[in-house]
């Protein structure tokens, strides 16, 4: 009672059974037959129409209307093919008549398609006349089709694929689909693969070993070296992979082929030249090590056995130019001068190039090194050498900078050597040094500005390289090493270094160096 009384209040006023069936049945009274009928087709889960040898409506439930759409009030009497839409009782009518004149049944399914839906009418014949069963088949045709679409589209992608596959069958074992990449790497007809056994792909005995490790029902991707054997006999080295799928709702098993024969012989190409390059790598580095051993005692004799005799010949003509200057004549003097200012360039020379040689061996210690007071030692030592020059230098008090202290005081030597020696034709020379925020983050420039000579903006780019000169020796000696220094310097950093010039009126040297932190044992020994 409890559940009839549910169904009955979830219906609409629209398709609720008369108010005084239910009113009669509710309060216990006695029913009649046709009305105890009509509450039982009610009770259905789908819709039924009961007909009488004419095909006339004689009983419908409410299911029954709403798969029919029918708005019509009382269907009693009126013939079931005209409340059916009229374009499934044209195509169906005739057929389904002819199968229950012999007392049958017959089902069809119709779309209905102003309502985009699809219903299966199931007709048969009983003691009264026939019964009509009416069943939703939207959801399930719905999802029949989007299966469909998508094993159309499988289908399309396999055979469209340029990656040569297979299918094979779970249960017999035989190849049920290819693509056409798989026609043409065997030489075979695309027809003519479907129904072969797997074996013959293989060369003798392997077809039965693949067989009898493929995965039985789950997706197991697995890849495997062996062999294929074309049409015409030519074997392959492959690289399978076999994978458990459905195809067509029928289990099966995917194979995916790659030609790795020439992949193979280029992989072991590859291996020689390796092991060329190896053995060259070991003789180069062998050379190399000799190169360095051999330059370290280079340097080490221009540092000492070189450097010896020229002392010797720069104190005897010191000596000369003391106790006997008197008794050269003008030309004599001049040319124990040539003398001396030779020995000491010749021993700078020396000096650049045993730092330039030794600073890629050198230990980066970096730690916060404050460049003024280095400067202004440096501009002291110079003016005591030159004592007739008239140089101003222009420098804040501090210049805290972030570097190995060994370095950076050859690189501020080069660049303060460099200015002094440029602007050493100027009555009025100036060197400016200071730092300014660099290009890069965390980059500080150290700049040196001078009203020098300057340089030909056209060869900037051979400033910095080792015994490349911009101007002549005559007029401004050097050896050409002083701005290598500075580069060296700047690549052991991780920084660069550039220059600027203005036409007659001087140069600018930047070098810009990462900040990172300073080591914490404070400033260096080697200082």
């Amino acid at each position: 009672m409890k559940a009839l009384k549910a169904w009955f209040n979830s219906r609409s006023s629209a398709t609720r059974p008369s108010l005084a069936l239910a009113s009669s049945y509710f309060a216990g009274k006695p029913l009649a037959h046709g009305e105890v009928l009509q509450v039982g087709l009610e009770l259905a889960t789908q819709g039924i129409v009961l007909l009488d040898e004419g095909w006339r409506i004689t009983s419908i439930n409410t299911c029954a209307r709403e798969l029919l759409h029918c708005a019509r009030d009382k269907l009693s009497g009126v013939d079931f093919w005209e409340v059916v839409p009229e374009e499934i009782a044209d195509e169906h009518r005739s057929a389904a008549e002819l199968a229950l004149q012999s007392g049958g049944a017959h089902t069809f399914v119709g779309h209905h398609a102003f309502e985009s839906q699809w219903v299966e009418y199931s007709l048969r014949r009983h003691a009264q006349g026939l019964v009509v069963n009416l069943r939703d088949l939207s959801a399930e045709r719905r999802a029949a089709l989007l299966l469909a679409d998508s094993e159309y589209c499988n289908e399309t992608l396999f055979d469209a694929s340029s990656q040569v596959m297979w299918l094979l069958d779970a249960e017999s074992r035989r190849i049920i689909a290819a693509n056409k990449a798989a026609a043409g790497f065997y030489g075979i007809e695309q027809g003519q693969l479907a129904g072969l056994a797997v074996e013959t792909l293989f060369p003798e005995g392997e077809g039965a070993a693949l067989l009898a490790s493929l995965p039985a029902s789950s997706f197991v991707q697995e890849m495997r070296l062996c062999t294929q054997k074309k049409l015409d006999g030519e074997r392959v080295l492959v690289e399978l992979s076999c994978g458990s799928v459905q195809w067509f709702e029928r289990p099966a098993v995917l194979v995916s082929v790659a030609d790795v024969g020439a992949r193979h012989l280029a992989d072991a190409h590859l291996r020689r030249l390796n092991t060329e390059l190896e053995r060259r790598l070991e003789s180069s580095t062998a050379e190399l090590q000799r190169s360095h051993h051999e330059l370290e005692a280079f340097t080490y004799a221009m540092s000492n056995d070189l450097k010896a005799p020229l002392h010797v010949v720069n104190g005897f003509a010191r000596t000369l130019a003391e106790r006997h200057a008197s008794s050269l004549d003008e030309q004599g003097r001049h040319f124990l001068g040539r003398i001396q200012a030779s020995t000491q360039q010749l021993a700078k020379l020396i000096d650049d190039l045993r730092t330039l040689t030794h600073l890629p061996r050198l230990p980066l210690i970096p730690e916060t090194v404050d460049m003024a007071p280095l400067c202004k030692r440096l501009i002291d030592n110079l003016r005591k050498r030159d004592p007739l020059r008239q140089v101003v230098l222009e420098i804040p008090e501090t210049l805290p900078l972030v570097g190995d202290r060994t370095m950076l005081i050859a690189a501020l030597e080069s660049l303060i050597d460099n200015a002094w020696k440029f602007t050493s034709r100027k009555e009025q020379g100036w060197i400016k040094v200071g730092l300014a925020p660099g290009k890069l983050p965390g980059h500080t420039v150290f700049f040196v500005t001078d009203n020098g000579a300057g340089f030909d903006p056209a060869y900037v780019e051979k400033l910095f390289t080792a015994f490349q000169r911009l101007h002549s020796s005559a007029d401004f000696p050097g050896g050409g090493l002083g701005l290598a220094i500075v580069r060296r310097v700047a690549e052991r950093h991780g920084g660069e270094v550039w220059a600027t010039t203005v036409h007659n009126a001087g140069a600018s040297f930047f070098l810009s160096l990462p900040q990172g932190e300073a080591t914490p044992q404070g400033p260096s020994s080697r200082a």
